[in-house]
C-alpha cells in the first residue's frame, strides 16, 4: 500500500533562498505552460512537450527534467477540467523525481536547484524512519509551509495478510460521539467542538479588528482546527484497529457516502455539520486496518439506530430521545449509539463466534455502558 510521509528539510539560509527561487520559477513556468495548453486545447503530455519544451527551458532557465516535470504537472491538472485554464500558486508544490533528487541514506537528500545541487539534512521521527527505509518510491513533492520546506515522500508500506475474523467490531460514527463501538467504548466529540467554537470566535474577533497584528495572528491560527481534528481521528482509528486486532475481529463501518445531502440541520448547526470529518476518520481506520491485517466491511446504515437487536423491531418510536433507545415491543433499552454499533456489527458478513451470537454477546452490559473517552490531552 502506498503512503505519503512528510519529512522536514533542515535548510541553511542560502539553501532556503535557492529552493524558494527554484519553486517560484517552476510555478511561473507552470502558469505559462497552462496558458499554452488551454489555448491549444492540449492535455497530452507528449504533444505539449513537443510544442513548448525548448521555449520553457529558454524563458525560465529550468533544467531539462524540471521542464518535463512542469509540463507533466500542468497536464495532470488540465485533464480534470478542460473548460478552465489551470492556475498555480507562486509557492505551490514542486515535483522531484529520481533524476533531480537522490537520497543520501536517511540523513540527507540531494535536490537540484537553479543554482545547482544542494545536499540538505532532513529531520524524521520514529514513525517515519522504519517506513522510509528501503521503501521510498523515488518521487516526492517539495512543499512550502509557513517558512519551512518539507518533502512529501511516497513509500510502499507492506500490508499484513488479513486474518480470518471471528465476529465483528461494529463502529457507529456521529457528531456528539465521534465513534462508538459495539463493546460500548465511545469517543466524545466534545474537545473537537470546543476547539472549533473557540477558533471561530477568535477568528471573528481578529477579522473585526483588522490590524496588522490581528492579521498575523490569523495566519498563525490557519489550520489549527484541522490539525487538532486530524490528530483526534488518528488516535481514535489507532485504538479501534488495535482492539479489533487483539480480539481477532473484523471492523464493520457504516457507509455514510452522501449523508450531508440526505440530512438537514438547523442553521445554528450547519458549521458543525459541514465540518464533521467522518470520511477522514473512516479513511484512517481503513488504511491502518490494511497495515495490521484487520478485515474491513462497509454495511448499510439505514435504521441501525431504530432497530432492536433483541426482537428486530424497527420503529421511529424506539428513539424517545436522541441519545436513548427503548424498544416499544420488548422494552430493551440502552444508549442509541451503542445499539447502532451492535446492529452494524450484526450486519457484517463474518463468522459469528460459536459460543454466542453477537447480540447475546453484547446485550448484557448495555445498562452499564462505559462513559465517553475524551480526547483532550492525548
Amino acid at each position: 500500500m502506498e503512503q505519503t510521509l512528510v519529512v522536514k528539510l533542515d535548510t541553511t539560509i542560502e539553501q532556503h533562498n535557492k529552493l524558494l527561487g527554484t519553486m517560484e520559477r517552476f510555478n511561473e513556468a507552470c502558469n505559462f505552460i497552462a496558458g499554452v495548453a488551454f489555448k491549444l486545447h492540449i492535455a497530452n503530455k507528449i504533444r505539449l512537450q513537443h510544442e513548448i519544451y525548448h521555449e520553457v527551458r529558454e524563458r525560465f532557465g529550468l533544467s531539462a527534467q524540471m521542464a518535463v516535470r512542469a509540463i507533466s504537472k500542468v497536464c495532470e491538472v488540465y485533464k480534470r477540467d478542460k473548460h478552465i485554464k489551470p492556475t498555480f500558486r507562486t509557492m505551490g508544490g514542486m515535483v522531484y523525481d529520481q533524476r533531480i533528487m537522490s537520497w543520501k541514506g536517511l540523513a540527507k537528500v540531494s535536490l537540484l536547484t537553479l543554482g545547482g545541487r544542494e545536499i540538505i539534512p532532513i529531520r524524521i521521527g520514529e514513525y517515519q524512519e522504519p517506513r522510509l527505509k528501503n521503501h521510498i518510491r523515488g518521487q516526492a513533492d517539495l512543499i512550502y509551509r509557513k517558512g519551512t520546506f518539507y518533502l512529501a515522500v511516497v513509500v510502499d508500506s507492506p500490508e499484513a495478510d488479513e486474518f480470518d475474523a471471528v465476529g465483528a467490531l461494529g463502529v457507529d460514527l456521529g457528531l456528539n460521539n465521534l465513534s462508538v463501538d459495539s463493546d460500548g467504548d465511545s469517543y466524545s466529540g466534545k474537545d473537537v467542538d470546543t476547539v472549533r467554537v473557540k477558533t471561530d470566535r477568535l477568528k471573528a474577533a481578529l477579522q473585526r479588528k483588522g490590524t496588522k497584528s490581528a492579521k498575523r495572528h490569523l495566519r498563525k491560527l490557519s489550520g489549527r482546527e484541522n490539525r487538532f481534528r486530524r490528530n483526534t481521528n488518528h488516535i481514535i482509528s489507532k485504538r479501534l484497529v488495535a482492539k479489533a486486532k487483539d480480539t481477532r475481529r473484523a471492523i464493520a463501518l457504516e457507509d455514510l457516502g452522501g449523508i450531508r445531502g440526505r440530512t438537514t440541520v438547523r442553521k445554528a448547526q450547519r458549521r458543525r455539520h459541514m465540518s464533521w470529518s467522518f470520511f477522514q476518520l473512516r479513511f484512517f481506520i481503513e488504511y491502518k486496518a490494511k497495515l495490521a491485517g484487520v478485515p474491513i466491511e462497509a454495511v448499510k446504515p439505514e435504521y441501525t439506530s431504530q432497530e432492536c437487536p433483541i426482537c428486530g423491531c424497527v420503529c421511529r418510536e424506539n428513539r424517545p430521545f436522541r441519545a436513548w433507545f427503548q424498544c416499544v415491543t420488548c422494552g430493551f433499552a440502552g444508549s442509541a449509539d451503542h445499539i447502532a454499533a451492535i446492529n452494524i456489527a450484526a450486519r457484517a458478513t463474518v463468522k459469528v463466534p460459536i459460543a454466542a451470537g453477537l447480540v447475546s454477546h453484547h446485550a448484557g452490559p448495555l445498562s452499564s455502558c462505559k462513559p465517553p473517552i475524551l480526547m483532550g490531552g492525548t
